[in-house]
This record gives C-alpha cells, structure tokens and sequence, in this order.
C-alpha cells in the first residue's frame, strides 16, 4: 500500500468511532443506573466518548500501520519467492 492509501485508510476512524460510542452507550446506562440527573449523565457520557475517540484514533492508526507492515513484508516474500525458480522443474 501507498502513503496516500494508508492516510485514507477509514481503519483508524472505525475503531475510534465504535470505541467512543460504546464508551457513550455505557457512560449513560451506568449514569443512569446510578440515579444521577439527565443532563448530568449526558454531559459525562460525552466527555468519555471524546476521550475514548481520541484513544481509538491512536490505537487505529497504530493497528493500521502494524497490518500495512505485515502486508508490506508478505509482498516482499511473496516477489522474492516467485523470483526463485527451481534448476530442476521435473
């Protein structure tokens, strides 16, 4: 994969966009349970799910740039193996 393929990769957003709204959905089911006011548990849910987006952001792109490095060498294994030509194919 190029640079410009890995930049526009929507790897690192998923993650970070699934983390955040699940830290949301359980900030305002633990708020909620707790018996704290509406605005109190919403304000909280969405103060956890900007912070857990920000941590999926990282965590994304540190994902995204370990399966193109995986994805880099296997290519390079697979060009150095198809180059190796057995002397004696029969």
């Amino acid at each position: 994969m190029s640079k410009a393929q890995t930049q526009s990769s929507p790897l690192p957003r998923r993650i970070a966009a699934m983390l955040g709204m699940l830290a949301f959905s359980l900030s305002l089911l633990g708020g909620l349970e707790s018996g704290n006011t509406f605005t109190t548990t919403v304000a909280r849910a969405l103060i956890a799910m900007v912070g857990t987006f920000a941590v999926g952001l990282i965590l994304g792109a540190m994902a995204q740039k370990m399966i193109d490095e995986n994805l880099a060498e296997t290519e390079k294994k697979l060009r150095q193996s198809s180059m190796q030509t057995p002397v004696n194919d029969r």
